[in-house]
């Protein structure tokens, strides 16, 4: 064992400060990656699961919600007629507003159908225990056909089964307190009554709550897509291994009238988009200046705290004839092992941050690109506090051991 790490492990507790703060820095920048990924996969979560190999997008799409999405309905026929392609669905959707229904009012209307109970207009009122709620949602549209290409590969046949009655619905679990309702409860969509037929668990609704209904639900609801043009299309390959190929043959075929995407390339396209944004890239890059002046500025100070309470130690070495690049050496791979060892403790504090955000409906998600960066600064932060305590080695003189 070198005698770095060896002075790391058995004085662990000197530079346990230094490790700490690189933890942390490393915390605070992936936590935030990690909830703005969560967030963008969250709204995609209904696609990148599904069973869809090739994703059909209007040729000016840099990916889903940016840039237009539809394509002309008359290209269908198109796409089947490759070989490799089983199925083809256009991916539909809407929105509306939502309200639960509260017991209490339904029976103090019967009473007095005059007297409108809650308060509709401002959020809702207080009646039973229970309160109305108001509440603007998403659509999305499955088919609830066992194995199906809109179909999430995690959907049970009991939910797909729940959702083939009419106006049923499926909401995830981090929505319901939010709809104020429960399974098994009826709602208003846009003011028609639907039944909350299956919970789903694994798509958090973060920004604005999701409705899962079937294809038949949303026309007969009235707003099914009928039009020239439908939305994105998601096609099902015989061997899901030739989605680059298909793609490539699809996009040659397309004459400028759409893009095909496959399911990995929109996905990454879909996480770029997200960090796009400016206000995200602006935390971001507050984030990384943050953990950058904590790190350098704690993990700098304890390294020279902890090798001026060694100054003897090296002063005995340099006495012995170990010269004094050997010993700038010694420093310099300490606090090389300092930030592995920082790096271990931050994983270990994001995954446990993980866990907990998961268990409060908040999605996380981190991409190898982000941990390998974080970790290269990380190293790059302890490597450059220990360059910038060499100079207390100058300190180590072989006559203080006289004194």
């Amino acid at each position: 064992m070198s005698l770095a790490l060896s002075t790391l492990i058995y004085e662990w507790r000197r530079y346990m400060a230094a490790v700490v703060a690189l933890a942390f820095s490393g915390l605070l920048i992936l936590a935030q990656v990690g909830m703005f990924m969560g967030i963008g996969r969250a709204f995609t979560a209904q696609i990148d699961r599904a069973r869809a190999d090739v994703m059909i997008l209007a040729p000016g799409a840099t990916g889903l919600g940016n840039g237009p999405s539809g394509v002309p309905r008359r290209i269908l026929p198109t796409i089947y007629r490759h070989p490799d392609v089983v199925q083809v669905a256009p991916l539909d959707g809407s929105g509306g507003r939502f309200q639960n229904i509260v017991p209490a009012d339904e029976a103090a209307e019967a009473q007095n159908p005059n007297q409108r109970t809650g308060a509709e207009g401002q959020g809702g009122g207080q009646q039973g225990g229970e309160r109305r709620r108001m509440e603007f949602v998403n659509v999305t549209v499955v088919d609830p056909i066992p194995g199906y290409v809109t179909v999430p590969t995690d959907y049970s046949d009991e939910l797909l089964e729940a959702l083939r009655r009419p106006y049923a619905v499926a909401v995830d679990e981090t929505a319901l307190r939010r709809l104020g309702v429960q399974l098994g409860d009826k709602a208003l969509y846009n003011g028609k009554t639907i039944e909350i037929a299956a919970v789903t668990r694994g798509y958090p609704n973060m920004m604005q709550a999701t409705l899962i209904m079937s294809r038949d639900t949303l026309r007969m609801l009235g707003e099914a897509d009928t039009g020239p043009r439908v939305g994105p299309l998601m096609v099902k390959l015989r061997d899901a291994s030739r989605a680059d190929a298909v793609a490539a043959q699809l996009n040659a075929q397309a004459g400028g009238q759409y893009r095909a995407w496959t399911r990995t390339e929109l996905a990454r396209a879909n996480a770029n988009l997200m960090f796009q944004e400016q206000i995200i890239g602006v935390m971001l890059g507050f984030s990384v200046f943050l953990g950058l002046l904590i790190g350098i500025a704690i993990t700098w100070q304890t390294l020279r705290g902890a090798i001026m309470a060694n100054i003897k130690e090296f002063a005995s070495l340099r006495a012995l004839g170990v010269s004094m690049p050997s010993l700038r050496r010694v420093i310099m791979e300490l606090s090389f092992w300092v930030g592995v060892a920082g790096i271990l403790a931050a994983g270990a504090l994001t995954w446990g941050v993980g866990l907990l955000a998961g268990a409060n409906g908040v999605p996380m998600a981190f991409s190898a690109f982000w941990i390998g960066m974080v970790s290269v600064l990380l190293l790059i932060i302890a490597i450059a506090s220990g360059f910038l305590s060499l100079g207390v080695l100058k300190n180590s003189q072989p006559a203080d051991l006289l004194r």
